[in-house]
């Protein structure tokens, strides 16, 4: 199923969208999609037992209501670094041989179709497509072989960076991770019964309509199996938990010259089964949050 979350920042209602792509209201059937109703079972048991007979019933929201994140008061936003070989190759990186963790702040949080800002003064902005996905079934040591029944869902993140920050001031990626804005997430939270093989999807960017990145999950170097379980040797991993999985290559730092993101400018992006997300940038203001 693919469940979302619609209306204004802080007051999003849930959401599912039935066999004709309309958007069905759940409020009745569950709060929030949150690390609360993950932990409790409540979006495994709706997940599990809502009938198309059952969202037909539930009323339509009518016109065209802002899509929000697809989750709701994540605690921790987990990054993986570099998990595309070839990304690390057009950004003069070595392969990694252990997956590289980083975190992403919550709170750069946002909908998969607001607005993308650029910190002030900043000149390398840069955009990400990456495959995310939220534990619903927490752990510490959890077997590969049974990593992906911890895995609640599936969604789009755009991993948006400034490198100047990540990589030209010294310390943490967390530096160029964690911009008000910088992680965009949706628009659905998709089930994993929706998608036959999560390690074989394609994903895509466009910048002014112009396709720069276009790969397949199938060349990750760390699928999303090992992702859980190693992720696990170090952390409880929580329900809620998100984890972005990395970028494949055509980021702006990988042009030769690189190019990177400028107010107006309109990113498009997708993952099969996953739908697509869409941001314009603007030049931040001190009330732009």
């Amino acid at each position: 199923m693919k469940f979302l979350r619609y209306g204004q920042p802080g007051a999003e209602k849930p959401g599912v969208l039935d066999a004709d792509g309309r958007i069905r209201d759940l409020s009745a059937r569950i709060r929030d999609f949150a690390p609360d109703t993950l932990a409790d079972g409540s979006f495994a048991r709706l997940a599990s037992t809502l009938t198309a007979s059952e969202i037909a019933a539930l009323p339509v929201v009518s016109g065209e209501p802002r899509i929000g994140p697809c989750l709701s008061r994540v605690a921790n936003f987990i990054a993986i670094g570099l998990n595309y070989a070839e990304h690390a190759t057009e950004t003069d990186a070595e392969i990694p041989e252990e997956p590289i963790l980083f975190n992403k702040a919550p709170s750069c949080i946002t909908g998969p179709y607001d607005d993308v800002f650029i910190p002030p003064g900043s000149d390398k902005t840069d955009w990400e497509v990456e495959l995310a996905f939220v534990i619903g079934k927490g752990g510490t040591f959890i077997e590969e072989k049974d990593a992906l029944s911890h895995v609640a869902a599936y969604f789009i993140c755009n991993d948006v960076s400034e490198r100047g920050y990540q990589l030209d001031r010294g310390g943490q990626w967390v530096k160029g991770k964690c911009f008000p804005s910088f992680g965009p997430i949706g628009p659905w939270l998709v089930t994993p019964d929706e998608i036959a093989d999560i390690q074989n999807v394609r994903l895509w960017m466009e910048v002014n309509g112009e396709r720069v990145q276009n790969s397949s999950t199938k060349t990750m170097i760390f699928p999303i199996a090992h992702l859980v379980s190693y992720l696990s040797r170090f952390m409880i991993l929580e329900p809620g938990d998100v984890v972005t999985t990395g970028t494949p290559p055509g980021v702006g730092l990988g042009f030769k010259p690189p190019r990177y993101l400028k107010a107006g400018d309109v990113m498009r992006l997708g993952i099969d089964g996953l739908g697509e997300q869409k941001q314009t940038t603007r030049a931040w203001a001190a009330n732009a949050a």
